[in-house]
């Protein structure tokens, strides 16, 4: 979503916090307000703040410290304006939601056993790559083209693969995995992916939807956990998506 002038919401919330260092007098090392107090001052999403403070880290304003906080950054800022070519990794993931959950059941009614098989195959490349310990989403990029193309739809396929470019390309997408250490949870989305791959093979429509959806609601979820720097405790129960789940 942008506004008027072309800027994002989450880059226009960055801009506002930008001003308000520059301008209330805080210098560097001072503690910034976290994420949770902008939010409920804002009366804005958590995931929205957590783009903003990312774009802040980019630019030179904050210097994020996990379990700490974010403090007043003493390098030089880079600028005022935060319009840039970006996307927020939260916007991606809403957008790869209502797309993916559409396809997943769009593809229960189209898919072949060919495509089922190479699935399969997929899911066990991944299963792989975790049990080695390779940081590489190779197969979770090619098991989510896979559904796609099960509904022989090339548009559909171009829209999942545009958005997989969007997320490599991103640089905010980079600084937020950048916070995490703990990368267990890819076996939560393994898992994840073989509840979606079970309703493919039943040809369930409704529940390939439905556990795309999921699936990427936790995706969401646990970025938002792993990548939290100050607040362990965060209810981010609280802050659903503006969509609710089917």
């Amino acid at each position: 979503m942008t506004g008027e002038d072309g800027k994002r919401r989450y880059q226009e919330i960055a801009e506002l916090l930008a001003r308000r260092i520059t301008n209330e007098g805080y210098r560097p090392g001072d503690k910034f307000p976290t994420e949770r107090q902008i939010s409920l001052e804002l009366g804005i999403s958590r995931s929205l703040v957590r783009e903003a403070f990312i774009v802040l880290e980019i630019e030179g304003y904050l210097d994020v410290r996990k379990g700490s906080g974010s403090y007043v950054a003493s390098g030089e800022k880079i600028s005022l304006n935060v319009h840039k070519a970006d996307f927020g990794p939260f916007e991606l993931l809403q957008a790869r939601q209502l797309l993916e959950s559409s396809i997943a059941g769009f593809a229960a009614s189209t898919i072949t056993k060919h495509d089922i098989l190479k699935l399969r195959e997929t899911l066990e490349l991944e299963r792989k790559a975790i049990e080695n310990g390779v940081e590489d989403y190779f197969a979770d990029k090619q098991f989510h083209l896979l559904i796609a193309e099960a509904t022989q739809n090339s548009v559909l396929v171009d829209q999942v693969a545009d958005l997989w470019t969007k997320r490599e390309n991103s640089s905010m997408w980079a600084r937020l995995h950048d916070r995490i250490f703990d990368i267990s949870y890819r076996t939560r989305w393994l898992d994840d992916h073989a509840v979606i791959l079970e309703a493919l093979r039943h040809r369930n429509a409704e529940q390939a939807r439905s556990a795309m959806w999921q699936h990427l609601e936790n995706v969401r979820l646990t970025l938002l956990e792993l990548s939290d720097v100050g607040d362990p405790e965060f209810d981010g129960y609280l802050y659903t998506p503006a969509v609710a789940s089917p």
